[in-house]
């Protein structure tokens, strides 16, 4: 279907590819994983022409028809969500098929007429991804399709992958989606691209063993260097044996020595806890919350109590974002109380970061304000592990990305965490060694946690109950979010309920 074939490729002084190759047949299910920077989005740029090799052969099976969906771009349009996806020419039965797949990513009906020009940057990209999806490719290229999807669409967007009939590849930090829909993990590291059939855990064992195996031989090999090194040494002064101490030096030379490339960069250290607090860290009695003449809550009471680690669910527009808001006190309601426990501080994290920081300062001077007594290497440790490596600390924060201010408070409060934390989708714009790295001082941290995520990776390491939120009703389930599907009989999640 698709074959790269001795691929090269640098940019200036960096090298993405050096000799590599990837055959792509029909029905292949792939994911492309890697460090950030090591030529992911490049691979699917080479396979839609806008990039060429340096060196090397694309092959692509003539006829074709491949789509694509870039982690950003969406659609600016004048035309309605349901006459955007389903295209200007669209019949009936298409613009039907259209709307089954719009409410499928979280649309409701009184959103089909929408214009699209009003919609935000990520439910632009669901259309986009709605428009994707009904053309029907061949070939499906995702670059983060996650992103912008909450929990409830992502389930349905991955049980429509499991029975869409063509190929794809996708690049994604979500785990446990990769393996839901992929049956195959592309490594693009070191320079290299390398298939490794099966999950990501496979993959990650495969990896380790290969290492293992690499370095034992790269100790025979050093021992056998060794002992050339010591023979050429002893021989070569003396004239009855400098002719077999010369023949030895060519040999040596003509040893391939084995090179292994370092590993990724993780992070292990142990950040700071907070401050102990009394049982009920905060309270809602009979609180109200309306948008207009919509009421969201009505009467809700609704008490978290220390050391709870809750993801909140639900369908889109439930109000799951609305609640975290009013609990962390940024949003304003029209009845009722909100009581905070003694001791209790809260910390908040929102999708979107605007006027937190201070936009003169760079990203290591943000970091640093306001935390405790941290070495600078350490914050510089900690920002590397967010994707802030060597001199990007020094970047002023009002140059920062969205994603790079949502990265930044994420470090922020790690190393000065409030014994009440409320995280709103907090694994968006994270690479998955990031995500790793934010799972790890997550589990250790010994608040109190409530989070919204679409990751379920992230949902089942760190949530031990599950905060369901729907038509103003809050109910709460203990364990993980896979005991909470099996207990509602919801392990495969309709469009209708999306």
């Amino acid at each position: 279907m698709i074959s790269l074939r001795n691929i090269s490729l640098a940019y200036g002084e960096q090298v993405l590819f050096e000799n590599a190759s990837l055959q792509i047949n029909a029905g292949d299910r792939f994911a492309l994983v890697g460090p950030n920077g090591s030529g992911k989005s490049t691979i699917f740029r080479l396979i839609l022409g806008e990039t060429e090799p340096d060196e090397g052969k694309i092959e692509i099976k003539r006829g074709i028809r491949t789509g694509y969906l870039p982690q950003e771009n969406a659609p600016v349009s004048n035309r309605s969500v349901v006459d955007e996806a389903a295209g200007p020419d669209a019949d009936d039965r298409q613009k039907a098929e259209a709307k089954a797949i719009l409410m499928g990513l979280g649309f409701r009906i009184t959103d089909f007429p929408r214009p699209v020009k009003q919609l935000s940057g990520g439910w632009a990209m669901r259309v986009a991804m709605a428009r994707l999806l009904l053309s029907d490719p061949d070939l499906l290229l995702l670059d983060e399709p996650t992103n912008h999807l909450d929990l409830w669409s992502l389930l349905w967007f991955q049980e429509y992958l499991q029975e869409f009939r063509g190929t794809v590849v996708v690049i994604s930090h979500d785990r446990a989606f990769i393996n839901t829909v992929c049956q195959a993990i592309v490594s693009v590291q070191d320079h290299e691209i390398e298939v490794y059939p099966g999950d990501y855990e496979s993959f990650v064992t495969e990896r380790t063993e290969e290492k293992r195996r690499l370095e034992s031989s790269r100790k025979v090999q050093d021992g056998q260097v060794a002992r050339m090194e010591e023979f050429i040494a002893r021989n070569r002064a003396r004239l009855s044996t400098a002719r077999r101490a010369q023949s030895m030096m060519k040999k040596l030379e003509r040893v391939e020595r084995i090179e292994i490339a370092p590993d990724p960069k993780s992070i292990s250290v142990q950040f700071p806890q907070p401050p102990r607090c009394g049982k009920d860290v905060l309270t809602l009695r009979h609180m109200s919350k309306s948008y207009g003449h919509t009421p969201v809550y009505r009467g809700l009471d609704l008490t978290l109590h220390r050391g709870w680690r809750m993801a909140f669910v639900g369908p889109n527009g439930a109000g799951k974002s609305t609640l975290l808001k009013i609990l962390a006190g940024v949003l304003d309601f029209e009845s009722g109380e909100r009581i905070v426990g003694a001791n209790v501080t809260v910390g908040y994290h929102a999708q979107h970061r605007e006027g937190t920081m201070d936009p003169g300062a760079t990203v290591f001077e943000e970091a640093i304000r306001g935390s405790r007594t941290h070495s600078q290497q350490f914050v510089r440790t900690v920002l590397g592990s967010f994707l802030f490596p060597g001199d990007a600390v020094h970047k002023p924060v009002k140059v920062l990305s969205g994603g790079e201010k949502s990265r930044l408070s994420l470090v922020k409060i790690l190393l000065d965490p409030p014994n009440l934390l409320l995280l709103d989708e907090p694994t968006t714009h994270l690479d998955m060694d990031s995500v790793a790295a934010l799972i790890a001082a997550l589990q250790t941290y010994t608040g109190t946690l409530a989070f919204i995520s679409h990751d379920l990776f992230f949902v089942n390491a760190l949530a031990d109950r599950i905060v369901h939120i729907e038509s103003g009703k809050v109910h709460m389930y203990p364990g993980q979010f896979d005991l909470y599907l099996w207990k509602l009989g919801r392990q495969t999640l309709t469009s209708g309920h999306a």
